[in-house]
């Protein structure tokens, strides 16, 4: 293929090889300088594995790479931020008890001539950068008390800082509210008229379409094509992604919920510095059910949870399952009591990472007579159960079963644990970002489970940062703000602005009514 200086970053014939899996197979990849381009591609097909190849974290096994022109080996991120290549990682990587500016700089320090950290000339440089593109962070926040959308700015104002010509995003938009994405496209357009090139992994057709120039689609690790944005529509690019046509609406009948499943009631909880998180919260779910929680990150999601699953305690108030209490016991005696949850934090929460597939897959039964043997667990019988999940769920690669978890993919991970949950066959189940990560395939799969399993009596909890999932999924829609819920909605009754208004403290809307 031709090589040009016109093009910030040409990538031809990647392959890269784990052991026997070729995860990316003789791969191209030209973008030109001053675009946004954008990879798109389902879970497991290689997206991020090629951007980690150009960042210097992987060495491909066979192609070459080019940086306006002329050819460059990156042998580590050092290298590529020489290059002038920065990468924006899905899970930030920052220090919680740092400021703004002590990560910015960590690892390029500004220091006098006598060797003392010159932090007056850092900040002023960093307040330079913001001002420059709209960033608007204050450098002296810690990171713990900031969102995560001032997050994201602050890695790529971390990037920009070193120098960087060539951003990398990876799942830029995946924990950011309306306000937040338009805010990030936004600065995305002002870096791209400073002469910046990105470089955006993305799953959100809707995003691609607002923000970007150009697409390339890969699948399976191959290279598929390389499409103009302005000529193609959401549903083409998901056609091209998957290799069939995909419904991006969800498809379900009205709901007819029954008796009450799961009721909390005037529930308080604190989080790890002591302050409360959920104030006051109350809410039920009914048999036949999704209600879907919409809010902002931070506003008290995680400590709901935690709260509810016993991972923390709860101050004050009741959660109720079919009548039980269960708030303040052990998280076993809630999955006994047939609560199954979709964690958000999957390496966290949702997995034990050294631990092979199968294990994963059956360690809240695996004290059940089921898979047992002689008082020992029956491996056979685990894996077994695990190549059938493998199969219905599409958990990639096939025959995984006796990998450890950490080696698949993220959106593979989480297939791993959308399986393990529904399959337990739950009275609740409570689904934390349920498509955090998957493609859009994955997702049609992820939403029509959850509508199944509603279908067949199921009570459902669903709290998502994704206001079109919340909206599109969920027959009641609650807006948490502060820690307490402070609107209810039934689908259909609202539109996205006025969730986005609420998520973000505005006025409650006079048509809104209380949670009851």
């Amino acid at each position: 293929m031709e090589v040009s200086k016109e093009y910030a970053v040409q990538m031809h014939g990647i392959t890269k090889l784990f052991g026997t899996f070729r995860a990316l197979d003789n791969v191209n990849l030209d973008v030109k300088k001053g675009s946004i381009h954008a990879i798109l591609g389902e879970n497991g097909a290689g997206k991020s594995t090629l951007m980690n190849v150009l960042y210097g974290l992987y060495q491909a096994d066979a192609g070459e790479i080019y940086l306006n022109g002329e050819k460059v080996v990156i042998k580590n991120p050092n290298v590529a931020i020489e290059h002038g290549i920065g990468m924006v990682h899905q899970h930030f990587m920052l220090v919680d008890n740092f400021t703004v500016t002590q990560n910015i700089i960590l690892g390029t320090e500004v220091t006098s001539r006598f060797g003392v950290l010159d932090m007056k000339k850092a900040r002023e440089e960093i307040l330079n950068i913001v001002k420059k593109y709209g960033l608007e962070v204050d450098p002296d926040a810690k990171i713990e008390d900031i969102s995560v959308g001032m997050q994201q700015r602050v890695e790529i104002l971390k990037a920009l800082y070193r120098g960087a010509e060539i951003l990398i995003l990876d799942e830029p938009t995946a924990v950011l509210t309306p306000q937040e994405i338009e805010e990030l496209i936004s600065i995305m357009h002002s870096l791209i008229e400073d002469g910046k090139t990105i470089i955006i992994i993305t799953h959100k057709l809707k995003e691609i379409k607002a923000s970007s120039d150009v697409c390339t689609i890969i699948r399976r690790g191959q290279y598929i094509d390389t499409v103009p944005v302005a000529d193609v529509d959401e549903e083409e690019l998901a056609t091209k992604m998957v290799g069939h046509a995909v419904k991006l609406v969800v498809d379900k009948t009205p709901a007819k919920p029954g008796d009450v499943v799961f009721e909390i009631d005037h529930l308080t909880v604190k989080d790890d510095r002591g302050l409360e998180a959920v104030k006051d919260l109350s809410l039920k779910v009914r048999k036949g059910e999704i209600v879907g929680i919409a809010g902002v990150d931070g506003n008290g999601q995680k400590e709901l949870v935690e709260a509810i699953t016993c991972l923390t305690r709860s101050e004050s108030g009741t959660i109720k399952i079919n009548g039980t209490e269960i708030q303040n016991t052990t998280p076993r005696n809630v999955i006994e009591h047939k609560v199954s949850t979709i964690h958000e934090d999957r390496q966290r929460r949702g997995l034990v990472l050294p631990f092979t597939v199968a294990e994963n897959m059956v360690i809240e039964k695996y004290r059940t007579p089921e898979f047992k043997r002689h008082g020992m667990q029956n491996r056979e019988k685990a894996q077994e159960y695990t190549k059938k999940l493998i199969q219905d769920y599409d958990i990639r690669p096939a025959g995984c079963e006796n990998q450890p978890v950490r080696g698949l993919s993220g959106g593979n991970q989480q297939k791993v644990i959308i399986a393990r949950e529904v399959s337990n066959d739950p009275d609740l189940l409570i689904a934390v970002q349920p498509t955090r990560g998957l493609d859009v395939g994955a997702i049609e799969y992820v939403h029509k489970t959850l509508v199944r399993e509603r279908d067949a009596g199921k009570a459902i909890l669903l709290i998502s940062l994704e206001l079109d999932e919340v909206m599109n999924v969920s027959d009641t829609i609650d807006v948490i703000y502060d820690g307490t819920i402070v609107a209810e909605y039934k689908q259909g009754e609202v539109d996205e602005n006025t969730i986005g208004l609420l998520m973000a403290g505005g006025k409650q809307n006079e048509n809104a009514v209380q949670n009851t």
